[in-house]
């Protein structure tokens, strides 16, 4: 007998500022219904203190060494997080849903596949305690215990979104620009044998966000008009380039780059060459995975790409982006996700509420087309502390 669950997705992502916070239902974790959607932001103590913390973690060793301060300041985390489900609960208990299952993903503070270690501070077992629900978290682990990457998880949400919202057919492309960029594929030979295939493919937001961050006293560069007031410099941009070395495949960490190519250059300057330079990383592994997927399926595809994540409301970045893209790849349709009336601030937050059901039902949540675990498999921990 089918049965409705109700789950409530908390997201903090490498902007590292505050949590979206997602309600989705969804019968058997197949397909899924929107409820409720909000932002909560952290405080200036907590946001600084994150990004103090993060900047220590540098290897797995750091994870260790700085133990304590990580314990003290997961345990802020995890009670910020309670007192935004609270919230929720106290808001829409007469209009909405209750849920019943927490999808708590919990703020990313270091990822290193090789090793088989994805740290997401969030004490899951206190938030349980704390909100009298089961919370699903530690998502990652099983992944790469499987010989995953540990990312991306959220394709298998962008198939539910793809069915239920999109009118585009296959070849899609989804282009989630967060801290990281990844791609979710979906193509199909003679519309046929539809196939869905993912992998993370450059930096995202991290690099133009910490040139902001570090040279001046905002916290992102809105709507790209600090680049866009400056000038790239193209020696420099195609030096790096060319120095650049990234094992194509691999799920990254924001620890996999840094900023140090454009030290010394002005702040409009640096983020101009930041930002051509992400969109180069972006542009090259893009085009190769599809050349991967033409030879694979021998067919010559016209992509439709749609743009999600927080690096969507860079104006000049995705200018560029598409500019580079319509040169370079065939594509047809180039569009925000929010120009189908989806609010791209939440699809993270939704995701992780699917992704909650999915491991809740123990249905799978990676496959090995996504992140290259030996097979699909379910994730997450599941937790019922009170």
């Amino acid at each position: 007998m089918d049965k409705k669950y109700t789950a409530l997705g908390l997201m903090s992502g490498t902007s590292m500022d505050g949590v979206d916070a997602s309600i989705v239902s969804s019968i058997n974790g197949i397909q899924y219904d929107e409820v409720f959607n909000k932002y909560y932001e952290y405080d200036k103590d907590l946001y600084q203190n994150l990004l103090i913390i993060r900047d220590k973690i540098c290897s797995s060793t750091d994870l260790k060494r700085f133990s304590e301060e990580l314990e003290t300041i997961e345990k802020k985390i995890t009670l910020f997080h309670a007192k935004v489900v609270n919230d929720i609960n106290n808001t829409i208990k007469k209009t909405s849903p209750i849920p019943e299952i927490i999808g708590f993903h919990g703020q990313t503070i270091f990822h290193n596949s090789k090793k088989k270690i994805s740290v997401q501070l969030g004490n899951g077992k206190l938030l349980s305690q704390l909100v009298r629900k089961i919370v699903v978290y530690n998502f990652r682990q099983n992944d790469l215990q499987n010989d995953g990457e540990g990312a991306p998880l959220t394709p298998i949400f962008h198939k539910s979104l793809k069915e239920k919202i999109f009118k585009v057919r296959a070849p899609l492309i989804f282009v989630n620009i967060g801290g990281i960029t990844n791609v979710t594929c979906f193509v199909s030979k003679d519309n046929l044998d539809e196939k869905m295939f993912a992998c993370d493919i450059g930096p995202g937001n991290c690099l133009i966000d910490e040139w902001i961050r570090k040279n001046s006293k905002k916290k992102f560069d809105e709507n790209g008009l600090i680049a866009k007031s400056g000038n790239t410099d193209k020696l420099i941009l195609n030096q790096s380039l060319e120095n650049f070395d990234l094992t194509f495949g691999n799920s990254l960490d924001i620890k996999d780059f840094d900023i140090s190519f454009v030290r010394g250059l002005s702040l409009e300057d640096g983020a101009a060459t930041v930002t051509n330079f992400t969109v180069e990383v972006i542009l090259n592994n893009l085009r190769e995975l599809l050349k991967k997927t033409k030879d694979r399926f021998n067919n010559h595809f016209t992509y439709n790409f749609i743009i999600c994540g927080g690096g969507r409301k860079n104006n000049y970045f995705v200018n560029i982006l598409e500019k580079k893209i319509r040169l370079n790849i065939q594509c047809d349709k180039f569009q925000l996700i929010d120009d189908y009336g989806i609010d791209g601030d939440f699809v993270e937050s939704q995701a992780f509420a699917f992704i909650a059901i999915r491991s809740y039902l123990k249905l799978p949540i990676s496959f090995p087309e996504t992140t290259g675990c030996k097979v699909p498999i379910t994730g997450g921990m599941i937790v019922k502390n009170f």
